[in-house]
């Protein structure tokens, strides 16, 4: 089955963030197993659980980054739970971030993760055809999202109906 072109260049586009976000996930885990931070302060881990960034960093590969690779390697293979894996995926980097603000800090390269964990995430609704627009934008027949009240399809037959009536 072939997916219509705005799908694909969607579907593409996520599979390459989810695989940038693995890789840098793991990149991360790495930094932070063997070099212990990579001359992060151990004192951003004060009032944590953590002595060391061993534990952070084994969250960070496994877990971070390995929804980020299931997630493309299941969209690439077209499993029908991949949409459901990329979203745990992008809010999974959204509540990383939120978490590192908390205990570490801000960092510019958090906005990045965080910009990267919400485009996932409106990559995912436009696949799934909850945000049509982004999928199929000249599609006419779709339901007024937004707008002053009175402005929807129904709103608009129902004008027509009574125009016609008048004349």
């Amino acid at each position: 089955m072939s997916l219509p072109i705005s799908s694909r260049i969607f579907s593409s586009a996520l599979v390459v963030l989810l695989i940038f976000g693995a890789v840098s996930a793991f990149g991360g885990a790495v930094l932070a197993i063997v070099f212990n931070g990579a001359g992060v302060p151990l004192e951003h881990l004060a009032g944590t659980p953590f002595s060391t960034f061993f534990i952070p960093g084994l969250i960070l590969g496994g877990i971070l980054g390995g929804t980020q690779l299931v997630a493309a390697l299941a969209l690439l293979r077209r499993r029908h739970w991949a949409p459901l894996m990329a979203a745990i995926a992008g809010f999974g980097m959204l509540i990383w971030i939120f978490i590192e603000l908390a205990i570490v800090g801000y960092s510019w390269l958090q906005s990045v993760y965080f910009g990267l964990g919400a485009l996932e995430l409106i990559l995912v609704l436009a696949l799934l055809g909850i945000a049509p627009g982004l999928v199929s934008p000249g599609h006419t027949n779709l339901p007024a999202i937004a707008g002053p009240i009175g402005t929807g399809p129904r709103q608009a037959s129902r004008r027509k109906k009574r125009q016609r009536s008048r004349a």
